[in-house]
């Protein structure tokens, strides 16, 4: 195409359309909790007295969200194959169901799977270059958080269909954390390991949560999430319990010195996820009351993970 025969204000205007579609297409409000995690493997490496690489920072940055933006994009292109979306009533824009542009006629199916090819293409040799000048250990964690990445959404394996979904994306962002650490450090540590855990048990329960509205449609398509397996009264109490494990985790991490007095600060987060465990098993079975419950679960992550940081950098020698 020559764009030059083309007015300047119509290229913009075309082109700026796509770029906003392309934006919508990767549900950029949830994109915030790979930032966080990557804050969180950055205090990790902090903390341990490592001199951070302001660059190697930000490189590690960009790519997590490209993996991120990518398995959305994959996860919204198998959820439209499958009829999920489409089958999918109760949902709670923009929490669950979707990006829902593929259900109003604004892209087609394909078009999902380009964008997702070319995040791809961009994630590959960007994590490739990285880990070129961190160390080799990088190649792994990238290869396992683009397998998860895949088999969440993707057949044969599409993990959230069988309960696995949640578990999966908790392995993924513990993945994030020690990925990030990783670069700084250039080899593996305990610590990043140890933080991981609540922070991907936090993220989890973002999905225990938002598959309460969306319980009823997945049921219908075969989607066996754990709102499905469980109904929204196990689903509840195994939020509940998880809101406890992450909190007493770091706690107990605290009480034997592995963690500094400081990353107690992550239980500041904990009122806001038991507030939004209490919403759940009040309302479970009516999900259009749940949107303050979704809303809170995510915040809860959020403050957990930023707290829990600024209490390892504040610890920092």
């Amino acid at each position: 195409m020559n764009l030059s025969h083309r007015p300047l204000s119509l290229v913009v205007r075309r082109y700026g359309r796509g770029a906003v579609l392309c934006l919508r297409m990767v549900r950029p409000g949830f994109l915030v909790i790979t930032a966080v995690g990557c804050g969180l493997g950055l205090a990790c490496a902090a903390q341990a007295g490592v001199a951070l690489s302001v660059g190697k920072a930000v490189a590690t940055l960009v790519l997590a969200l490209l993996a991120h933006a990518g398995a959305n994009v994959l996860n919204d292109h198998e959820d439209a194959r499958n009829g999920a979306d489409a089958a999918n009533t109760q949902g709670l824009f923009p929490f669950t169901g979707g990006s829902r542009l593929v259900q109003a006629g604004v892209v087609q199916v394909q078009d999902l799977r380009r964008l997702a090819l070319w995040l791809l293409a961009l994630l590959v040799p960007g994590g490739l270059w990285l880990a070129w000048h961190s160390g080799a250990g990088l190649v792994g964690i990238g290869l396992a958080g683009i397998f998860l990445g895949w088999a969440y959404s993707a057949p044969p394996l599409a993990l959230m269909c069988r309960g696995l979904g949640e578990l999966s994306v908790a392995l993924a962002w513990a993945l994030i954390v020690l990925g990030t650490d990783y670069v700084q450090r250039g080899h593996f540590a305990l610590l990043p390991l140890l933080v991981a855990f609540s922070y991907g048990l936090m993220i989890a329960n973002i999905l225990v949560g938002n598959a309460f509205p969306d319980a009823v449609a997945d049921a219908q398509v075969g989607k066996r999430t754990l709102a499905v397996r469980l109904g929204w009264r196990g689903a509840a109490w195994l939020y509940l319990c998880l809101v406890l494990l992450a909190h007493g985790w770091v706690l107990g991490l605290v009480w034997v010195q592995a963690l500094p007095m400081a990353a107690a600060w992550a239980l500041l987060a904990a009122p806001l996820a038991l507030a939004g465990a209490t919403q759940l098993l009040r309302y479970g079975a009516q999900p259009q009351r749940l949107r303050p419950a979704l809303v809170l679960g995510i915040a809860a992550a959020v403050v957990h993970g930023l707290a829990l940081a600024a209490g390892l950098w504040s610890a920092a020698p």
